[in-house]
């Protein structure tokens, strides 16, 4: 799927259509300390049958997301690009 590098769009801040810089988004590194993590291997310790969050069906596609930066105010915005894709996001000259 393509994508431009910069366009114009709505800014909240701004409060009008101003020119974005678009990034695509990717995910930081988890921490091990979260509550949920911690709950889920205190779960998984000694003897257990079924284990709560062992999906049997994986998804294929993902939803590519893209940040959007205002060239004006520096303000960002998170923005999904369509719907469930294989295909990663490819910026274009425009």
């Amino acid at each position: 799927m393509k994508i431009v590098r910069e366009m114009n769009t709505y800014c909240p801040k701004c409060n009008e259509h101003t020119l974005h810089s678009v990034k695509l988004y990717s995910k930081g590194p988890t921490s091990g300390l979260k509550i949920g993590n911690r709950r889920a291997v205190r779960k998984r310790t000694g003897y257990f049958g079924k284990v709560k969050g062992q999906a049997a069906v994986k998804k294929v596609a993902k939803r590519q997301k893209v940040i959007l930066t205002c060239k004006t105010c520096k303000y960002s915005v998170e923005r999904v690009i369509g719907s469930r894709t294989k295909k990663r996001l490819e910026f274009t000259v425009a």
